[in-house]
């Protein structure tokens, strides 16, 4: 083959004992309680975990009663955090809660159906799958996925729940080939023997996943290169609310905002215009328009209009990306209140989608397909 273009690609998920996405996970879970009671809450809440301590902050304007400590155990039981010397024990840690409201000066925008921060947002898709993710990073999710439901079931009964998975793909011309390298480090007892941990992995979270012709005799496999993960969780590292935003867009094959998603109402474009766009994207793609579509939109603050779009397919369109950016504005309403009416983002969802990726998922609004 002459002239072909070859590359490798890597993206990574984590399941949700890690404790970035068990921040994530209280963080949304609290925006949840919020919009249950209160579906006009405005909420932008961070959490972090480190060695026995959890520490809510932020600004919550709402009229619902919530009890936040007791949301905080709840779902550090649910991950599976309930011992001190392993990950952090549910029961017995300190939870300090710094919570204020809302800014009067960015309400006073928000209030009129402005955005609440100026700032970039962008949405992807392709058709590399049938979830129109990129390869590495939907393979990656379904991997992390699968380790936890293994751990859940008792397939894999040793296994604790913290765990990274990676997945590097290799690329001809721009398609997937042949998967390179999977690597997966899970959390375990104390007790478990090594080669048992590798044949378990490989027999029951790889094979079901993988598909058999994207893997060679070239193909590394690497369970737990370490040699051993008992210790890990809050105790291990220290979680923080929004790290993780590769993870939740694209796995690094497309490019995303500086703003983060999880513990932010739909008042914050940062999360709800990503959605939105991702929508957009994945119907040019649907619908025949691109096999490959980015976009990126800007806000400022107070000004309900986005300030601009852009557009590109990577020379896999069909029409002038022009007409495409008309199509767009044409079929889309693009302000704050129009994506949240049109994606019916006052709902209490967000903690569903906290881990194994915000897109690629289907019974989410913006994963829905429409004729454009």
């Amino acid at each position: 083959m002459k002239n072909y273009k070859k590359y490798y690609l890597t993206s990574e998920s984590v399941t949700e004992g890690h404790p970035d996405k068990v921040c994530d996970f209280i963080s949304d879970s609290i925006l949840d309680a919020c919009l249950e009671q209160d579906e006009n809450s405005r909420v932008a809440v961070e959490t972090f975990i480190s060695n026995g301590k959890v520490v809510v902050a932020g600004q919550i304007t709402s009229n619902a009663i919530i009890d936040i400590e007791s949301i905080v155990r709840e779902k550090l039981k649910e991950v599976g955090y309930d011992d001190a010397r392993y990950n952090m024990d549910y029961k017995t840690c300190d939870i300090d809660i710094n919570i204020t409201k809302q800014s009067g000066d960015i309400a006073m925008g928000v209030d009129i159906g402005g955005a609440g921060d100026q700032g970039i947002m962008f949405g992807f898709a392709c058709n590399e799958t049938d979830s129109f993710m990129p390869y590495a990073i939907d393979t990656a999710h379904k991997l992390a996925q699968r380790l936890t439901e293994v751990r859940k079931k008792g397939i894999i009964p040793y296994l604790k729940s913290d765990g990274k998975v990676q997945v590097t793909i290799e690329y001809l011309n721009d398609v997937p080939f042949r998967i390179d390298t999977i690597l997966i480090s899970t959390q375990h007892t104390e007790d478990t023997d090594m080669d048992e941990l590798e044949n378990d992995i490989i027999e029951y979270v790889i094979k079901p996943v993988v598909e058999d012709d994207m893997v060679d005799a070239e193909t590394k496999i690497l369970i737990n290169p370490t040699g051993r993960f008992v210790v890990g969780g809050a105790v291990a590292d220290t979680g923080l609310t929004g790290r993780k935003i590769a993870v939740d867009t694209y796995g690094g094959y497309a490019r995303h905002g500086g703003g983060a998603f999880s513990g932010k109402d739909a008042t914050k474009v940062d999360r709800s215009a990503s959605y939105m766009l991702r929508h957009i994207a994945k119907n040019i793609v649907i619908n025949g328009i691109a096999r490959k579509c980015e976009l990126q939109i800007s806000y400022g603050i107070g000004i309900a209009e986005p300030l601009s779009i852009f557009i590109d397919c990577f020379g896999t369109n069909i029409i002038p990306e022009g007409d495409i950016i008309r199509i767009i504005k044409d079929s889309f309403d693009l302000t704050p209140n129009g994506i949240i009416e049109y994606l019916d983002l006052k709902e209490p969802i967000f903690s569903k989608i906290t881990n194994y990726g915000h897109f690629g998922r289907e019974g989410f609004s913006w994963e829905e397909v429409r004729q454009i």
